[in-house]
């Protein structure tokens, strides 16, 4: 099949994709920035390919979202769509480093055994308090509000720790009907409360000093080739899409600011 997106802003059309809700409401929330496209080329903007044995292939589909306005450098979502059990979204809006901003992260991924749920207002500088304090006290009570209705995550690796704030929304909750219930009663307003306050942040920040700049950048660029080397991603897209693409895909689409 071809797709018909020839732009990163063109709609994402995905058959029983279960994370359309929230990718909707990102694109519809962010129109007041009076967003652009982000350069992405028609190869990574949709992926197909097949999977299983030859007697019963199943389908899978990726397709790429993405803009930039005057503050945000790039915000962008990985959407895929495996066979039937597969489902994932990956959204991450960088900032421009001449703003003092975090970063904004959802990933939000059905497996045959689960979903799992990420979301978090990710600090480029954790432990500089002029990063963090002027919005920490409120993005940890939004937090604290959802995650007492959740199901824990469980443990977070050591040296991914420094990359999440004090409001990191993490849960594994289950298939089925619980699990429907969740994202549908907690999941959902859990993100419109997390995105909408990370867009009111863009829209009051103001510019910062170059040397101020050089030091997020330099704190960005951390950030982006951690999420690179580390994508637990790697291995399902190699297997889906072959080694060079995902590489590709990874380090040049995803987290491109190394």
């Amino acid at each position: 099949m071809k797709s018909k997106r020839n732009s990163s802003l063109d709609p994402i059309f995905i058959s029983k994709w279960r994370w359309t809700y929230f990718l909707d409401q990102t694109i519809k929330k962010v129109s007041i920035f009076e967003p652009i496209p982000y350069p992405i080329k028609n190869d990574f903007l949709f992926r197909e390919s097949f999977f299983g044995s030859s007697s019963n292939p199943k389908k899978v589909i990726l397709e790429t979202w993405a803009l930039k306005t005057e503050k945000i450098r790039q915000a962008r979502c990985a959407c895929l769509q495996a066979g039937e059990t597969t489902s994932v979204m990956n959204l991450v809006i960088s900032p421009f480093n001449n703003y003092d901003l975090p970063f904004f992260g959802a990933d939000f991924v059905t497996l045959p055994n689960g979903h799992l749920i990420a979301l978090d207002l990710q600090p480029v500088l954790k432990d500089d308090i002029v990063h963090t304090k002027y919005f920490s006290e409120k993005f940890k009570s939004i937090h604290a509000n959802w995650q007492s209705k959740l199901p824990s995550g469980g443990d977070i690796p050591l040296e991914a720790r420094q990359y999440f704030s004090p409001g990191f929304l993490w849960s594994r909750i289950p298939l089925g009907a619980e699990g429907d219930q969740l994202i549908r009663e907690i999941i959902k307003p859990a993100f419109d409360d997390y995105l909408n306050f990370f867009l009111d942040l863009i829209a009051n920040a103001k510019r910062i000093s170059l040397e101020r700049s050089s030091k997020l950048l330099i704190g960005q660029k951390k950030y982006m080739r951690y999420r690179a080397e580390k994508d637990p991603a790697r291995g399902m897209l190699r297997g889906f899409f072959g080694n060079e693409w995902t590489e590709h895909y990874i380090n040049n689409i995803l987290f491109d600011l190394q």
